[in-house]
């Protein structure tokens, strides 16, 4: 059974951001001779975050205000208190990204049936930025036959 291993890189915005991935992993498994199988889209990151949903404009909206009031910025955190802890001096005060990234999910797997990925009518593979910007990578490991 083939295993195709890739990289999709991203440039990524300030604060919360999303991105949808599902062209390029359509692209990537297009690439492929893999008719059934699956594909994993994984976030080596602790402050980002894989999602299935809408690519819907309002919806990603109300999706960053949502995850904002959660766990806001401005809230006292102790990992915040970089004085405290061996890190670099340019450290970010970011323990509200990495708490909103536990709350969600840092992988999806989707199954490839006839060549094709099987998301649902509206659904996409979206990426998360949770502390932009950054230069992030997610990692795609494509098998089956």
């Amino acid at each position: 059974m083939p295993i195709i291993n890739d990289i999709v890189k991203l440039e990524t915005e300030k604060g919360i951001s999303i991105y949808n991935l599902t062209p390029q992993l359509k692209k990537l498994l297009g690439e492929t001779t893999i008719k059934n199988g699956q594909l994993l889209v994984f976030a080596p990151n602790t402050t980002s975050a894989l999602v299935i949903n809408e690519d819907e404009e309002r919806l990603l909206a109300d999706l960053k205000v949502h995850l904002s009031k959660l766990v806001p910025e401005s809230a006292k955190y102790l990992h915040n208190d970089v004085h405290l802890r061996d890190v670099p001096p340019d450290e970010p005060m970011n323990a509200h990204s990495h708490l909103m990234a536990m709350m969600l999910r840092t992988s999806e797997v989707i199954p490839v049936l006839d060549g094709k990925l099987a998301l649902g009518t509206w659904q996409s593979v979206l990426f998360l930025e949770l502390d932009g910007p950054r230069s992030r990578t997610v990692v795609v490991q494509i098998w089956g036959e």
